[in-house]
C-alpha cells in the first residue's frame, strides 16, 4: 500500500474511534457504503475522489485530511525519483503514449488528471502544481542535459483538444530551440514496430556516473538500479534513439504537427 495513504487510513481509524462512530456511522454521514468504508480502512480499495474532504466534514478535522494529503506530497518512489532528476546530470527520456512530465504545459497537464477520472478538482490543481515545480530542474544553476526521444503518435494524440495541444508542441519547439541542454527528438509515425513500444521509460545518469531507470505504469512508478535491469534499458535507449530523427529534422515534425492543431 502506498505508504500516504497507510497513514491517512490510520489517522482516519483513529479519528473515527475518538468520536465514537462505527464504520456504518461513518458511512451514512460521509454518504457512501459501510462497505466502501470498511475496504478503505483495510486498504482493499482506493479511497473515491472526494473521500477525504466527505471525512472531513463528517469528522470535523477542520480540513486536516486535505492538509495531509498536501504535506505528503508524493509517494515514497515518486520522492526517490525526483532526487535522481535533481542529481542527474543527463536525463534521457522516452515516450510513446504522452509529452514526458518535465515538458508538459499546465493545461497538458491538466488534461491528463482529468481524464484519469479519480481526483476531485482540487486534486487535479493540486498534481498540476507538483508537477510543474518538478520542472525547476531544467532552470537550474547547473541542469541536466535532458534527451527527450518522443513517438510522433504523442504529438497527434488530443489530449485536452487543440488548443491545448497546440499550446503544448509549441512549448516543445520552445525548449528545445532556447535551452541548449534540451534535445528532443521524434520517432516517425512511419517506423512500424521498434523496442519502444514496449513502454516509457527514463534513464538518468548520476554525477558519479552511475545510471539509474524509471518505468511508469497503470499504478505506481518503479525506480530500477539493478544493474542487468538497467543495462537492458539502456539497451532499448539506444536502439530506440537509432530509430529517431535527427534533431532539425524533429524540428521541422514539431512545427508541422503544430500547425495541424490550429483552429
Amino acid at each position: 500500500m502506498d505508504e500516504r495513504l497507510q497513514v491517512l487510513i490510520e489517522e482516519l481509524r483513529h479519528m473515527r474511534a475518538a468520536r465514537r462512530m462505527t464504520q456504518e456511522d461513518l458511512a451514512k454521514a460521509i454518504s457512501y457504503s459501510p462497505s466502501t468504508v470498511a475496504m478503505v480502512e483495510t486498504g482493499a480499495r482506493k479511497p473515491p475522489p472526494d473521500f477525504w474532504d466527505r471525512a472531513d466534514v463528517a469528522l470535523d478535522t477542520g480540513g486536516a485530511f486535505g492538509r495531509m494529503l498536501t504535506r505528503l506530497g508524493s509517494p515514497q518512489w515518486m520522492r526517490e525519483w525526483e532526487a535522481n532528476e535533481r542529481q542527474a546530470t543527463v536525463l534521457r527520456s522516452y515516450e510513446n503514449t504522452v509529452v514526458p512530465g518535465l515538458l508538459q504545459t499546465s493545461a497538458y497537464a491538466r488534461a491528463l488528471f482529468r481524464s484519469v477520472g479519480l481526483f476531485d478538482e482540487a486534486e487535479v490543481e493540486r498534481r498540476v502544481e507538483a508537477r510543474l515545480a518538478r520542472q525547476a530542474v531544467l532552470t537550474a544553476d547547473r541542469p541536466p542535459q535532458l534527451v527527450a526521444v518522443l513517438d510522433e503518435h504523442v504529438l497527434r494524440r488530443p489530449v485536452g483538444g487543440p488548443l491545448v495541444m497546440r499550446e503544448q508542441v509549441l512549448r516543445l519547439v520552445k525548449l528545445a530551440t532556447e535551452r541548449p541542454r534540451v534535445r528532443l527528438q521524434v520517432v516517425p509515425a512511419s517506423v512500424g514496430a521498434y523496442s519502444g513500444v514496449s513502454g516509457a521509460f527514463v534513464l538518468a545518469t548520476l554525477a558519479s556516473g552511475e545510471d539509474v531507470a524509471y518505468l511508469d505504469d497503470q499504478l505506481k512508478g518503479q525506480v530500477i538500479d539493478h544493474t542487468e535491469d538497467v543495462l537492458a534499458v539502456r539497451s532499448s535507449w539506444e536502439s530506440i534513439e537509432g530509430e529517431a530523427l535527427p534533431p532539425r529534422q524533429s524540428m521541422a515534425v514539431l512545427a508541422e504537427v503544430a500547425e495541424t492543431w490550429r483552429t
